[in-house]
């Protein structure tokens, strides 16, 4: 179970996430893989993506370093639920992946669970899998180091 911060309103935090994805995804990677946020609540983040050419290695098959893409990028966004990021941010330091499979068309779904919340750390586990066969293609573990904003 994840320490999360208590929050007033877990619709309104979803909506404002929905929101901070919309405004931040053709300025950064998730724009240029087509990553979109499917749901987030406080224990949970799931992105979707597809397969296109632009996310496979020359064999034809997911590269593997999308999986970990995917895999910071729920991590990272989700480690943001609580915080007020005017004062505080995530930084990703440390992931680690293990690729249990692959694919070579369809749609990939990542998963990002909280294993551990904590005030200045946060630890997500983060399976990737094939949307069509149901088949996991990697699972990763994600540390983010909440951060407190240097003070004008």
């Amino acid at each position: 179970m994840s320490e999360a911060p208590e929050t007033p309103d877990v619709t309104a935090m979803r909506a404002t996430f929905i929101d901070m994805w919309a405004t931040s995804k053709m300025r950064t990677v998730n724009g240029a893989l087509d990553i979109d946020l499917v749901d987030v609540d406080a224990d949970t983040v799931t992105l979707r993506m597809p397969l296109t050419d632009a996310v496979k290695q020359p064999f034809g098959l997911l590269h593997g370093g999308v999986n970990l893409v995917l895999a910071e990028g729920a991590a990272s966004l989700h480690a943001c639920w609580g915080l007020d990021l005017t004062e505080r941010v995530p930084v990703g330091i440390e992931i680690n992946g293990s690729h249990v499979g692959s694919a070579r068309e369809g749609t990939v779904e990542a998963v990002g669970r909280v294993i551990r919340r904590g005030r200045t750390l946060v630890v997500h586990e983060v399976t990737v899998t094939h949307v069509e066969s149901g088949r996991t293609l990697c699972v990763a573990r994600v540390t983010n180091l909440i951060r407190t904003l240097p003070t004008t």
